[in-house]
């Protein structure tokens, strides 16, 4: 037995705790975890945006004036390349076809009269300058036709109808990647110029998140850097990317550089122009007090570890500094060398519930 003022203390520590014996400790699970500083990588966490890719956006406009006759594709659709955004209707299309097929018929009529002077000059029944005059009106109706299909295709239509059909005064606008549609500008009726682009298509599996590094911070982010980006639509959520990019010039208005992360969005689940935190990894290390994200719990609102006391289980409320991946960073709370259960706290947590009820405590 201890003597009085010991005694005293240790019933005052006991006070609260959660006593289970060695079976019921196996039973629920529960093990513990000696708490020790572990060496870390620096982070630098900066707010920044979800933009998209700009390597990889595409802004769709037509290579001449046409009539939106059929708009398919729309807002938010995701399009593979080469799939048809829109039909489109132009007299300038119609024309350079007309002079196509137009080119195709001379090609042949030319072609089959140099076929027939062939066999007559070999049978020296017309004369060789008549021979030479029917070759070069087929030379120049060949030459006539590559510049008309030459001139379909710089207009991005292509040769359709080769076969002597009427002329063709609609094109389809292709997507060239697959991608998302991000901008719909095309409505039936209206004229489609060059210059205006009628559709708008982002390729979103992988996007950037640019973030403004202030002066003082330049020299701890370097491109290769990992990175783990969090938004406010996903709590808890980490996207993994790395810096691609950090900016030759500095803004002199707000003495930042640009910086650019890659990362992957295979679910879509980050969106353009989100606000997000990035915590980039640095090349200096520090020591830091580490507890698997599983010790911790919420109760009544506030952040807690169970901790072995004694013959018992205690919680103490905690301050968390930051996430490191499974891992939560204390910044105060408990001290290292002290006993944290890290597995088995729901158990621990609904027994604790269960006795408060019971003294009539529970709010």
């Amino acid at each position: 037995p201890k003597a009085g003022s010991d005694a005293k203390k240790d019933e005052h520590r006991d006070e609260g705790l959660l006593k289970l014996s060695q079976e019921e400790i196996q039973r629920a699970g529960i093990r513990v975890e000696t708490l020790e500083e572990a060496e870390v990588k620096d982070e630098l966490v900066v707010t920044a945006t979800v933009k998209p890719n700009q390597d990889a956006v595409v802004r769709m406009a037509p290579r001449v004036t046409g009539k939106l006759v059929q708009a398919p594709a729309r807002l938010g659709d995701t399009v593979k390349a080469g799939q048809v955004l829109a039909i489109l209707d132009s007299i300038e299309v119609g024309e350079a076809h007309s002079a196509y097929l137009l080119a195709v018929t001379e090609s042949k009529l030319t072609a089959t009269a140099l076929e027939r002077a062939e066999r007559l000059h070999a049978e020296q029944i017309i004369a060789t300058k008549e021979y030479q005059r029917i070759r070069a009106e087929h030379d120049k109706a060949r030459a006539q036709l590559v510049a008309a299909a030459d001139k379909l295709r710089i207009l991005g239509v292509g040769s359709r109808g080769a076969s002597g059909e009427s002329a063709v005064s609609t094109f389809p606008l292709i997507a060239p990647l697959t991608g998302v549609v991000i901008e719909k500008k095309a409505r039936i009726g209206e004229l489609a110029r060059p210059d205006d682009p009628v559709f708008t298509i982002a390729y979103l599996s992988v996007l950037w998140i640019e973030a403004d590094i202030v002066e003082k911070d330049l020299a701890r982010v370097r491109p290769g850097a990992e990175a783990k980006v969090s938004v406010t639509a996903y709590p808890g959520t980490v996207f993994a990317g790395k810096v691609t990019y950090v900016g030759a010039m500095m803004d002199k208005e707000t003495r930042t550089v640009r910086a650019r992360i890659e990362v992957p969005n295979p679910k879509g689940e980050l969106k353009p122009e989100m606000f997000a935190t990035a915590a980039i990894a640095t090349d200096s290390k520090r020591k830091v007090l580490a507890l698997p994200a599983s010790a911790v719990t919420l109760i009544q609102g506030l952040p807690m570890v169970f901790v072995e006391e004694g013959e018992g289980f205690g919680t103490r409320p905690i301050e968390i500094a930051e996430q490191q991946g499974g891992r939560v960073v204390i910044k105060s709370g408990i001290k290292a060398g002290e006993l944290v259960v890290v597995e088995g706290v729901y158990a621990l947590k609904a027994r604790q519930l269960k006795s408060q009820i019971g003294e009539g405590h529970a709010h």
